[in-house]
């Protein structure tokens, strides 16, 4: 469990890819995990890339930021099922309109602590604003969690 202080210190640390391996963005009901640490070398992260489910959806993906194997700090969910948060009372003020709220997708979840990602929020459109493009939404991602020389994941793939 982290403190909320060192959490938004690791989701704002300049991230880059940790290799040059070219990664194939995955088809439906799959997933990719690449690997980032942080531009000096002493942290490092798991970033995931997930369209797996039942369901083949086209914009059926999740986008999250890993820390320590298991912490997750960010999570995008597209096209998902939505996601209903706690109620309250919210852990921090800008969640305060969301308790108790069912989320439709898209929806963000950063970590809280205490809580971990089991809170969400719309995503923010000036973040998030081609949330249809699963592409252009990773390139969203990436600036978000600022990940500065992200990896190599061929696009081509996405369908």
């Amino acid at each position: 469990m982290l403190i909320q202080a060192e959490a938004d210190r690791l989701i704002t640390l300049p991230k880059r890819r940790s290799n040059d391996k070219r990664i194939d963005f995955p088809v439906a009901r799959s997933s990719i995990v690449v690997e980032l640490e942080s531009v000096d070398g002493r942290e490092e992260f798991l970033l995931d890339v997930n369209r797996k489910g039942r369901t083949i959806r086209v914009a059926k993906c999740t986008y999250q930021t890993r820390y320590m194997v298991t912490v997750v700090l960010v999570r995008l969910d597209l096209d998902g099922p939505p996601h209903r948060n706690p109620p309250g009372p919210a852990p921090l003020p800008h969640l305060t309109a969301f308790e108790a709220i069912e989320l439709p997708c898209p929806h963000l979840h950063v970590y809280v602590e205490d809580h971990d990602v089991h809170w969400a929020m719309p995503a923010p459109i000036h973040a998030f604003s081609l949330t249809g493009d699963l592409h252009d939404t990773l390139q969203d991602f990436y600036r978000y969690c600022n990940v500065i020389d992200p990896p190599y994941i061929d696009k081509r793939l996405i369908t």
